[in-house]
């Protein structure tokens, strides 16, 4: 007997042993121990070796058909060893030496040993299986041979996800059967006794051959009989068993299961190919279905974000001015209202739209298909710039309503003092008219001639220190004409009429005194002492007019400054009271001497002073008026400086807090961009560590709002204006939104980095190597590099732009082969460093970022879909056509999918189109962006 033993082969097949050609799954011949098959001292079960025989039969002459041969009974027909060779080459597809034609047993046991040398040469080490047993036909011998044969050329190739052999059959299987009510593979027997196994494998490749919920499990007989059938008839695979051999033994035999259910396994192999196209393919439109939802979104949210950037500022550029303050206040709180409610919520939109546009590249860069541009004007640059708009329209808006109190505030003062004054000389004004048209000096005597004159002097006198009045009151008008006060109109009429009566009075006042020259020489006596007090009554009568008007003055400041000025010319004014008092007891003295006189020397006086009306009652009454207002004009001032002091108060409190959160922002501000350029550790450890210190900025706003509430007071004060600190609110707020956009796009990036590192298989060493490169090279530390910056750092790394990939440098480490490349000379090629810097700098600014560096390297490094893949998915989806149809696409791939493709797809438009072809070329192109989709 020949006993073919090869020491160092890889498989082991034989009676008692058996082995898997398939690494990674277990041998074979452990599975054929475990089965505890063939031995030379034992018989098969009868039921078994009738099923072995039909399965292997059927199995050979599946085979031997296309040599145009069959075999009959499988322990004679391979006696001779010819047909055994004609099998192996049929199911090798290689030649085998040429078979002795003699009758003799030397030649049979020649050519079967050729068989079994074949056998060997395919790795499979046989045991206990001699060409003296097969010759001689020992049935069991020949069955285990014939077994050996099936698992090396049938079985042994099968692999399911890493399994292989038996366990990857088995695999195959229940992944076809799972979706199949009454139908649990488990085995390679009693699970497939019932029958309706076979029919769910045919069932889910070839629906329509198969009337599956026809079938009832009590019936394994017609259901095994219809699966046989339909196989044989349809499926070129041949009957290797009958129902009743299945049904009728307890426990079906393994290997001829195993066998049969092989034929059904390559005949299915290319619905299995076409299963992982459609797979690759619903990958690849699952990340672009979910790309194209985040682009609408993020095209809704900015149409939507610069919708009110539009509403908004037209109302911020409405500069119609109102009437009174009141009016303007209410614009300022409506304007206060819009920044607390309705700018927050929008500040927020745009820093989380950035994110999601920052986010969304970041997958398109991940996915290989290229970068989102959003629709005309809804760039994120376009947002900017509407948002940089309405900023300035708001501070525009605020100044201007600032500087309209400020204006109608000033108007209101100007208005009542024009009102006073008016009032004041229309009085003094009063009847002066009809006296100087009076010619009382007609029928006066000498003295009272003498009288009238003197009357008249004081009369010019006093009229000429009214004049200072008139030109302030005209020059309030032009001011408020200036101011543009909205009672413009009735003040220049007030203005005018006093002006006109002025030149009147002006003109009679010339003619009276013409006229009473001229009688002048007829009039010789005058009391002089009358005259004397007439001459210092009037001025000092004029004085008190003028301290009462300035006491009853209205006033408005804005500084502790100038209300401690009016106090200094208050106190001033006060102290020129002593004096005035003299000369009033002087003048009254005056009056009495002249009443002293008269009496003294029985002069009869006509009763008051014909030189003036200012009588020494008007005198009195007056002056106590004036020691009336003096302690009221005390009192409102100190209430002044009293409200100047709390301004002022409220102004270093606003500066003392607004100069530590000013500073602290602007440090956060400088630590961010250190953190940004000198992260450690782990990308999971620099995020933790970046949302704490968000957390701990978040936690910082009750700063800010105590700064809110201040500036809130501030400005219900009326306060314009503070020394104390060069920080204003608005450049606070600005201040702390960039702060607040700065940690989020931090953030965001290294989530970004995260999310490439994770997808394209990027280690942490590599990773801290990129950012230590890219750092080093990073000279200003801006968070990019200019073209030689990035440059030296790619010949750092040991990129070879001119060969798209990293040399290999032996042994050397990073430093060494940085040394190498500068001690050489190295450079890199333009043309490549071109196409590098237009795949990191799009937009061609001439820097390249962190994480457009990252992508770069990621690309580099891993592999991802490409259109050329996606083609060939399609393919086979449509049985290697140049197009495929709606209807394979939706047998092939999910509904929702199916429908996305039918969708998108063009016509198929070759010579060799059909009604309903679809073009899967162009549209695999589009979705990689080379091409419009």
């Amino acid at each position: 007997m020949v006993d073919y033993h090869a020491a160092n082969q890889s498989y082991q097949y034989g009676p008692s042993s058996g082995g898997n050609g398939a690494g990674g799954g277990g041998s074979m011949g452990d599975y054929m121990a475990q089965e505890d098959d063939w031995d030379r001292d034992l018989l098969l079960d009868p039921a078994w070796e009738k099923q072995q025989r039909k399965t292997f039969t059927a199995w050979c002459n599946s085979h031997l058909r296309k040599a145009g041969t069959q075999i009959e009974n499988i322990d004679e027909d391979f006696r001779d060893g010819l047909k055994l060779m004609l099998l192996l080459e049929v199911i090798s597809g290689e030649r085998l030496p040429k078979p002795e034609r003699g009758k003799m047993r030397v030649h049979k046991i020649n050519n079967v040993n050729k068989a079994l040398d074949f056998i060997a040469s395919k790795g499979v080490k046989l045991v206990s299986i001699g060409a003296e047993e097969i010759v001689d036909g020992n049935a069991k011998m020949t069955l285990g041979m014939i077994w050996t044969i099936i698992l090396r050329f049938a079985i042994q190739d099968i692999s399911v996800e890493e399994t292989s052999a038996k366990e990857g059959l088995l695999l195959w299987c229940q992944r076809k059967t799972a979706p199949y009510k009454n139908v649990n593979v488990q085995n390679f027997h009693i699970s497939w006794k019932d029958g309706l196994a076979f029919n769910a494998l045919i069932h889910r490749h070839r629906p329509e051959l198969i009337e599956y919920d026809k079938l009832r499990k009590d019936d394994p007989v017609t259901n095994l009989n219809n699966a046989f059938e339909v196989a044989e008839k349809y499926l070129d695979i041949p009957k290797m068993l009958d129902a009743e051999d299945i049904v009728n033994t307890a426990r079906p035999d393994e290997k001829a299961i195993m066998t049969y259910v092989s034929s059904f396994y390559h005949a299915f192999s290319g619905a299995q190919k076409a299963e992982t196209a459609a797979n690759r393919i619903c990958k690849v439109l699952a990340v672009n279905q979910e790309n194209e939802h985040l682009m609408e979104d993020y095209e809704r949210l900015a149409s939507d974000l610069l919708e009110w950037i539009r509403r908004t500022i037209p109302w911020l550029e409405d500069r119609v001015p109102q009437k009174t303050i009141q009016e303007m206040q209410q614009k300022l709180e409506d304007f206060r209202d819009y920044r607390r409610v309705h700018k927050p919520p929008k500040v927020q939109e745009k820093c989380q739209l950035e994110i999601n546009f920052n986010t969304l590249q970041t997958k398109l860069r991940l996915s290989n298909r290229p970068a989102f541009m959003p629709s005309e004007g809804r760039m994120v640059s376009d947002i900017n710039n509407g948002w940089q708009h309405l900023e300035q329209a708001e501070k525009g808006y605020e100044e201007w309503l600032l500087n309209e109190i400020r204006r109608l505030e000033r108007l209101d003062h100007l208005a009542e003092k024009f009102r006073q004054k008016a009032s004041i000389h229309e009085a003094w004004t009063d009847g002066k008219e009809a006296m100087l048209k009076h010619r009382d000096y007609e029928t006066a005597t000498l003295s009272d001639i003498k009288a009238l004159i003197r009357k008249h002097e004081a009369f010019e006198s006093d009229l000429a220190a009214h004049q200072d009045r008139v030109e302030q009151i005209a020059a309030i008008a032009q001011e408020l004409n200036e101011l543009d006060y909205y009672d413009s109109h009735n003040v220049n009429t007030r203005c005018q009429k006093i002006c006109d009566q002025w030149d009147a009075l002006g003109s009679l006042t010339q003619s009276r005194r013409e006229a009473l020259e001229k009688t002048e020489k007829q009039l010789e006596t005058i009391d002089q002492l009358h005259l004397e007090y007439a001459k210092r009554a009037a001025p000092f009568n004029n004085w008190m007019e003028s301290a009462m008007e300035d006491l009853q003055d209205m006033f408005i400041v804005h500084t502790i400054e100038e209300i401690e000025g009016l106090i200094s010319a208050h106190d001033q004014f006060k102290s020129t009271l002593p004096d005035a008092d003299r000369e009033r007891e002087a003048i009254l003295a005056i009056h009495k001497e002249a009443h002293r006189i008269a009496e003294s020397n029985h002069i009869k006086l006509s009763g008051s002073n014909p030189y003036t009306t200012v009588t020494p009652q008007i005198i009195n009454s007056k002056w106590e008026k004036v020691q009336q207002l003096v302690p009221k004009r005390d009192h409102a001032l100190l209430e002044e400086q009293s409200k100047q002091q709390s301004n002022e108060h409220l102004r270093r409190q606003f500066a003392s807090q607004a100069n530590i959160v000013g500073p602290w922002i602007q440090t956060k501000m400088e630590e961010i961009g250190r953190i940004s350029i000198e992260m450690n550790g782990t990308l999971e450890d620099q995020l933790n560590h970046l949302k704490r210190y968000e957390r701990s900025i978040v936690d910082y706003k009750p700063n800010l709002d105590l700064l809110e509430q201040q500036h809130q007071l501030i400005q219900e004060a009326l306060i314009f204006d503070n020394k104390h600190t060069n920080y204003t609110m608005e450049h606070i707020r600005v201040g702390w939104e960039q702060l607040l956009t700065t940690i989020a796009r931090t953030i965001n990036e290294v989530e970004n980095q995260i999310l490439t590192r994770d997808a394209k298989g990027i280690s942490q060493e590599q990773m801290q190597e990129f950012r230590a490169s890219f750092n080093h090279f990073d000279k200003d530390h801006g968070g990019a590099l200019g073209p030689e910056e990035f440059k030296a750092c790619l010949i750092s790394l040991g990129y070879d732009v001119e060969n798209d990939r990293q040399k290999q440098t032996g042994s050397m480490d990073s430093d060494d082969f940085r040394a190498l490349l500068i001690s050489t000379g190295y450079s890199l090629g333009d043309a490549e460093f071109n196409r590098i810097m237009s795949v990191v700098d799009p937009n061609h600014s001439g820097l390249v970022t962190f994480q457009a560096f990252i992508d770069f390297m990621s690309r580099e490094t891993t592999d991802t879909d490409t259109a050329d893949q996606v083609i060939a998915s399609f393919k086979v989806l449509a049985g290697d056509k140049n197009f495929i149809t709606a209807e394979e696409l939706r047998r092939e791939l999910p509904p929702d999918q199916a429908e996305y493709c039918i969708a998108r797809m063009a016509p198929y438009q070759g010579p060799d189109a059909v009604p309903g072809a679809l073009d899967y070329k162009s549209f695999s192109t589009a979705l990689y962006g080379e091409s419009d989709l």
